[in-house]
């Protein structure tokens, strides 16, 4: 099995933030394949299916961002799964907005989600989509930036970002971290 963890915040508020692309990402993965979320333990959303001939689970935490690790141990010790078949998808303040970077490991980059999965796991040695919405402007606290919505101006390109983030997600989940590296990383 491969698991794709799209990491965000639940609820409407949260919804169209910059911190949700994970879920936007896992969400549109889900509608491409029809595949319906069920709660799993109040940690998190799953939606299980196939892509192609691999087994695929499509999964949004419910413990908010800062403590998605918690879901994210549930999920792997549940499902019995390699950190290596994990791809965990976040935003990135490092990245300028619209660019993915995948990554076969690596730190959390201040990243809190991140944070909270590599204590719980106790490895950076899982595979990262990060997608870009930088640079934090000057003067501006991360915590306001994050939870803030994207400017209307941005959406188009931010929408063009999370279909490119599927398919580096769909390569990945089908053809692992190397193939979906070559093919996605600019």
């Amino acid at each position: 099995m491969q698991l794709a963890l799209g990491l965000g915040n639940p609820g409407e508020k949260y919804a169209r933030t910059r911190h949700n692309l994970g879920f936007r990402v896992v969400d549109l993965l889900g509608d491409r394949l029809g595949t319906s979320f069920e709660i799993h333990e109040d940690r998190y959303l799953i939606g299980l299916g196939l892509l192609e001939d691999a087994q695929i689970a499509l999964v949004k935490p419910l413990t908010y961002m800062n403590e998605s690790g918690r879901a994210a141990i549930n999920l792997i010790e549940g499902y019995q799964v390699d950190l290596d078949r994990l791809l965990v998808i976040c935003d990135d303040t490092n990245l300028p907005l619209g660019k993915i970077r995948l990554r076969r490991s690596g730190s959390d980059g201040g990243h809190r989600g991140l944070e909270s999965i590599i204590y719980h796991l106790a490895s950076e040695n899982f595979p990262r989509l990060r997608m870009g919405i930088g640079p934090l402007p000057e003067n501006q606290d991360m915590v306001t930036f994050v939870l803030a919505n994207f400017e209307p101006e941005e959406e188009i390109l931010v929408t063009r970002m999370v279909q490119l983030a599927a398919e580096a997600a769909s390569c990945f989940l089908q053809d692992g971290i190397e193939d979906a590296m070559n093919r996605y990383n600019a």
